[in-house]
């Protein structure tokens, strides 16, 4: 017996998962296979080799070429050639190899898991089924744009108050460090053994402890940021941020509208780009961002796998607003849910801006109270023993 023939015969692979996509009279079967080739091995690196808004500009780049008739390997090696980022560069080639080699554009994608999620894959995999990969492409851009859109304005409304905090804490550090010592020096010679006032001796031992304890100050403060990752990182702890996100004063709102934005954004994009409901609602779910939403998309799922709607169990989960399982439910009525989810995405993305506007408006007084009646309460705590004095002096 040779050694060929000796050989165990390679496992079989598992069935993909396949369903019909129909573009321009024709059809043809979309697979999601349970992995793809690499056409090379890849370089190790730390980070992403490239941030959203560089693949969102690449995204729109290519449909470009796409759409101009030029064929996917030779649009691959277009930009590849042109990237800059050495990084980035050997993902791109990575993908033209794979294309290269018989493989399709989404098999590549699928193996560069690391800079392409599972939205982008299914959408371009549904794309190339459908033969409007150029459509798909720009689709997929046009998300990337507004989500980052709408990401950066929310990072916006809370950059402001976070500086804010920051910078009162550096100067209260200073006063108590620097400049409270020296009142302290100043009152226990003018009062000469006197009582100082319940305030002002307060303030005086936190300096005392700043001055001779800043090392452990410091450790416990970087202490607790570490406990709250950690905290963070656990199932409970990331229900309690999310839900406190959406249910805090003044912000929550804020981060509700920015998440449901995000979820009809995704889940009409993929619907209209051909992606099967179970498979969008599955996609939708792992990068919706919130765990209380990804909560109640999984129930929509279960229930939509039985065979019903889309908005009745996702008006049962009491997550998402009214005005929002009724334009879903109208959708789903005149067919056309892809259309309404996107118009319920615009619309939210617009009160989202409108909520940071006024949330800025509303941040910025609060943030000056805040100031003022931290640096005033050590003003008012070292003014105490002066009036003091000032009698005794009389």
């Amino acid at each position: 017996m040779s050694k060929l023939s000796a050989r165990p015969a390679p496992a079989a692979a598992p069935a993909p998962a396949t369903f019909e996509a129909k573009a321009a009279g024709k059809q043809r079967t979309l697979t999601f296979p349970s992995g793809v080739p690499t056409a090379r091995k890849q370089r190790r690196s730390f980070g992403r080799p490239i941030n959203m808004k560089g693949l969102a500009v690449f995204t729109r780049q290519l449909a470009t070429l796409v759409r101009a008739g030029m064929p996917i390997l030779r649009s691959l090696e277009v930009l590849a050639r042109q990237e800059k980022r050495p990084a980035f560069k050997a993902v791109v080639d990575s993908i033209a190899d794979a294309v290269r080699s018989g493989g399709n554009f989404s098999d590549g994608l699928a193996a560069n898991d690391k800079v392409f999620d599972r939205l982008y894959v299914n959408m371009v995999k549904a794309g190339e089924a459908g033969g409007v990969l150029a459509v798909v492409l720009e689709r997929l851009s046009v998300f990337m744009e507004k989500a980052q859109k709408i990401q950066g304005k929310v990072k916006a409304a809370m950059i402001y108050p976070v500086i804010i905090v920051l910078v009162a804490m550096v100067i209260v550090a200073i006063l108590m460090v620097v400049v409270v010592p020296k009142f302290e020096d100043i009152f226990s010679g003018l009062l000469k053994g006197q009582s100082l006032p319940a305030l002002t001796q307060a303030l005086m031992d936190v300096s005392r402890f700043m001055q001779n304890h800043y090392l452990l100050a410091i450790a416990a403060v970087v202490a607790a940021w570490i406990g709250f990752k950690l905290f963070a990182k656990t199932g409970l702890g990331r229900k309690t941020i999310d839900w406190s996100l959406i249910h805090m004063p003044l912000l929550g709102d804020l981060f509700l509208k920015a998440a449901i934005a995000r979820f009809t954004r995704t889940f009409g994009t993929l619907l209209a780009s051909g992606v099967p409901i179970l498979q969008a609602l599955i996609i939708t779910r792992d990068t919706s961002g919130n765990v209380h939403v990804a909560n109640a998309i999984n129930v929509v799922h279960d229930r939509v796998k039985e065979g019903d709607s889309v908005a009745k169990p996702l008006e049962s989960t009491h997550v998402f607003p009214g005005m929002v399982t009724s334009m879903i439910e109208v959708g789903e009525e005149t067919g056309a849910m892809p259309d309404m989810l996107t118009r319920i995405a615009d619309s939210y993305d617009e009160e989202v801006d409108n909520a940071v506007a006024g949330l800025t408006s509303v941040i910025e007084p609060i943030m000056i109270v805040f100031m003022a009646v931290m640096v005033g309460t050590i003003v008012i705590a070292l003014f105490l023993p002066l009036v003091s004095i000032i009698q005794h002096l009389s």
